[in-house]
């Protein structure tokens, strides 16, 4: 059982990890949105002044999904035992899927920096980034913000902005251009209130008594 001092730790810990991935998604999001044509989608063509931003991107995002790992557990830690087992796993399962085929379409999405670019590689990115990882996405956010809120965990306007993110990802996705933002943005909002919750908490020094 962790003890007392590292309880009072996780919210640093979340915080922290949570502001580093939202920085770096955000990024890599907005230089491949200037890199490829607005509305292009799967057929978009990269122009070759603008290469260097979709390979600055794909360094970003294995650091991004690293970071957001961390930010996870460090959610699960401050959670704790009182968690419901069941939102606890669609909320564990929505993130390693969405680390997973965010990795996945980043892999995919190298296609278009070869000579004469793979059109299966490139459509096979575009549908699993805006298909698959954002409605993952929506999941977490979802579940993230129900469990903060039956905890008290999350304040009720943090709570029902979550719950706004999250339908907004699922149904819009894609659709909408530069809403893909919404979910560094959310985890911004999150991670900037855990440490202020950790900052009102500053762990004891000395034994306990």
């Amino acid at each position: 059982m962790a003890s007392e001092d590292e309880r009072l730790q996780t919210p640093r810990a979340a915080g922290m990890a949570g502001t580093v991935f939202a920085v770096l998604l955000a990024t890599a999001i907005v230089l491949l949105r200037i890199a490829i044509p607005a509305g292009g989608g799967a057929n978009a063509v990269v122009a070759a002044n603008m290469r260097w931003a979709v390979r600055a991107a794909l360094e970003i995002v294995p650091f991004a999904g690293i970071f957001f790992l961390w930010f996870m557990g460090a959610l699960r830690a401050q959670v704790g035992e009182a968690e419901d087992r069941f939102v606890a796993t669609v909320f564990l399962g929505s993130g390693l899927v969405f680390v997973a085929t965010m990795f996945g379409a980043g892999a995919a999405a190298g296609t278009v920096l070869n000579e004469g670019p793979s059109t299966f590689g490139r459509d096979f990115a575009y549908t699993l980034m805006t298909t698959y990882a954002l409605r993952m996405a929506s999941v977490f956010v979802l579940t993230a913000s129900t469990i903060g809120h039956r905890l008290q965990v999350f304040p009720r306007p943090l709570a029902l902005f979550g719950y706004a993110v999250g339908l907004i990802l699922l149904l819009v996705g894609s659709g909408v251009p530069w809403s893909e933002l919404l979910f560094p943005l959310w985890a911004l909002a999150v991670s900037f209130h855990l440490l202020r919750v950790g900052l009102r908490r500053p762990p004891r020094s000395g034994r306990a008594r």
